[in-house]
């Protein structure tokens, strides 16, 4: 049975912060990615089948960009908006 890898994104004007969290796993730091859809889409590729993932990104006032793309799609995964 495959694992769910969950991930989460804080969006900052310039930066995203990424955490990681296996399930029934600790939350661990997965580092800083540049706020660019290229980058996003290159993180997620190398996390994991669809799936296996689960993504959310907390929405502040950095997520109205964000929020315009909804619902945010990437190759075969979804991502859910959590509002802060």
């Amino acid at each position: 049975m495959s694992k769910i890898l969950f991930v989460g994104l804080d969006v900052h004007a310039d930066t995203i912060a990424v955490a990681v969290a296996k399930q029934g796993g600790e939350v661990r730091s997965h580092g800083i990615i540049p706020n660019r859809w290229g980058s996003v889409r290159q993180l997620i590729h190398k996390l994991g089948k669809a799936q296996n993932l689960r993504a959310c990104y907390e929405a502040g006032p950095t997520g109205d960009e964000w929020r315009k793309r909804r619902p945010v799609r990437l190759p075969g995964r979804a991502c859910e908006e959590r509002q802060s």
